[in-house]
């Protein structure tokens, strides 16, 4: 059985971090957002289809270097990025193979899972979704996770933080858990997850290394 993991916000509580750059860059350019509702409307998005939705909110498109500014200020703070806590733990605990399968870029995940102490512990299988197709929510990085391990979808169990990911995972033929701890939770997350196809939804850890046991025997 193969274990799937989003990265932002399920193992590094990063989302948080992309979020605040969000709302503090559109507050300077005009469109006044705060940070919250960037978390509710822009979470587990790309960042090209995030611009894609403000300029159309907006009815111009945004600046040229905007993409470069949220990238710099981002990799600046994500200096400051924390591992979710237990995240530790609960990879001692499984066994049997497991990846990542992230819509950031890998020389994004390479900096902030070394940041955190992950990416030995994941490398080489750390997969960016733009990397090997098309974004999620759209299945491709799952399917090339199981290709990849020689894995059938239905034998693979993913971990997911938003819905777009969740219904990736889901259009692949997997199951699916997901987890609102980290920092960019909100009310209604849980219920949003199942929504998306969420067979479970846990807010520790801990809890989801246990239901990854239950559900791998």
């Amino acid at each position: 059985m193969l274990t799937i993991f989003d990265c932002d916000g399920v193992l590094i509580d990063s989302e948080i971090l992309a979020a605040g750059v969000h709302a503090d860059l559109l507050t300077e350019m005009g469109m006044a957002i705060t940070l919250e509702e960037v978390i509710t409307r822009f979470t587990g998005l790309t960042h090209e289809h995030i611009v894609h939705l403000v300029a159309q909110q907006l009815g111009r498109p945004l600046p040229e270097d905007y993409r470069q500014r949220a990238l710099t200020e981002l990799d600046r703070r994500m200096e400051a990025v924390k591992p979710i806590p237990g995240v530790q733990d609960m990879l001692d605990q499984l066994t049997g193979p497991r990846c990542v399968c992230s819509n950031s870029g890998s020389a994004r995940l390479q900096l902030s899972l070394t940041a955190t102490g992950l990416w030995e512990r994941l490398a080489p299988h750390i997969f960016s979704a733009p990397e090997v197709g098309r974004s999620k929510p759209a299945p491709d990085v799952f399917l090339h996770a199981a290709k990849v391990f020689g894995v059938s979808p239905a034998k693979t169990l993913v971990v997911e933080d938003s819905a777009h990911g969740v219904s990736g995972a889901v259009a692949a033929g997997m199951r699916v858990i997901g987890f609102t701890g980290g920092g960019h939770t909100w009310p209604g997350h849980a219920e949003t997850l199942k929504q998306a196809g969420a067979v479970q939804v846990f807010s520790r850890l801990p809890d989801v290394a246990e239901a990854l046991r239950t559900l791998h025997a």
